[in-house]
């Protein structure tokens, strides 16, 4: 099991440089960058040249914010960059965001994201041997390259493209074009037993018994810790918020109705439309917080990943929405690295 860690998601391009130059100190195996209120590529591009050994990765980076011709010269070049150090990941947003915040077209997301990877893959193979770029497909269209316009072969390749997915249409796709799933933080081990992986499978073949060899699939683990009782409290309470926030979206019900709390998704709903943030915490009951967070001393925490997710993925952050000790972090990394 590979440890990552996560740049701030209000981190500025300069202080993700600075992040990944600690991570890289810290022995961490990838920085994830998080594409909030900064792009994503300028601070993946500063942290590549900051840093030697250490994977970077967009997580995620917005994809239909863009089409796939930009995105495939921005991945490219942090590629380049990186020295081959670079992983694409990406995620779809939801529709409110790509027609209200970006202007760009909505419809069908997880058909449309297959089209995106694939035109991608295509625009990518066209420089890499120089061949006539041709696809076409049903959402997007890219049949003119000409040898000014192409950066022609990277000699690191293509960079793995990794794509994050909750509902099981898009964890499909995911097995099917894609490297790698970048799963998400409100996710159990049984819906990643029971619903993410066959979906995985099926994506990679039709027959639901695709293997998953070569296939990455990432976890960020809730991580309630804290070194006494107090300091867990607190802790809790971060994280309650945090599971009632990404709750109270609709494209992560599924995950709710799993576990028979698909009512409590709709009240969280409600309670969004009015911001009544304090109160949606108060609605994370106990049960709720132990589906999805892993708690206790450093020691309960790591062992408490392993025992839980050691056999369902391959790379695990921790999620830790409050002011989390760092040293207290850095206990876990080296327990679950032990394990």
């Amino acid at each position: 099991m590979r440890v990552d860690t996560t740049g701030g998601f209000s981190a500025g391009p300069l202080e993700t440089e600075q992040s990944a130059i600690e991570a890289e100190k810290d022995g961490y195996d990838t920085l994830s960058v998080p594409e909030t209120s900064h792009d994503a590529f300028v601070a993946l591009a500063l942290a590549a040249r900051a840093t030697s050994r250490i994977r970077l990765q967009s997580a995620i980076a917005v994809a239909f914010a863009r089409n796939p011709m930009t995105l495939a010269y921005q991945a490219n070049d942090v590629t380049l960059v990186s020295g081959g150090r670079f992983d694409l990941g990406l995620g779809s947003q939801v529709k409110p965001h790509i027609e209200r915040r970006f202007g760009m077209p909505w419809s069908r997301p997880a058909a449309r994201m297959e089209d995106f990877v694939l035109a991608l893959r295509a625009i990518w193979e066209a420089w890499a041997t120089g061949d006539r770029l041709h696809y076409e497909g049903e959402f997007y269209s890219h049949t003119l390259m000409t040898e000014f316009f192409s950066p022609g072969p990277n000699p690191h390749g293509p960079p793995p493209v990794m794509l994050a997915a909750v509902g099981e249409r898009m964890t499909e796709v995911a097995g099917r074009v894609t490297d790698g799933l970048l799963a998400h933080s409100l996710t159990s081990p049984s819906y990643l037993a029971e619903v993410t992986l066959p979906a995985l499978r099926r994506g990679r073949g039709e027959d639901g018994t695709g293997g998953l060899d070569g296939f990455d699939v990432c976890l960020p683990v809730f991580a309630v810790l804290g070194a006494d009782p107090d300091a867990r409290a607190a802790a809790a309470a971060g994280v309650r918020r945090q599971i009632a926030f990404y709750a109270s979206t609709p494209p992560y019900r599924p995950v709710l109705e799993h576990h028979d709390r698909g009512e409590l998704a709709d009240r969280l709903n409600r309670l969004s439309r009015r911001q009544a943030w304090d109160e949606m915490a108060g609605l994370v009951d106990d049960d709720v917080l132990d589906l999805f967070a892993v708690s206790g001393t450093p020691d309960e925490v790591s062992a408490g990943i392993v025992a839980r997710y050691g056999e369902l993925v391959d790379r695990v952050s921790l999620n830790t929405p409050y002011d989390a000790d760092p040293a207290l972090v850095r206990e876990v990394v080296a327990g679950l690295r032990a394990a």
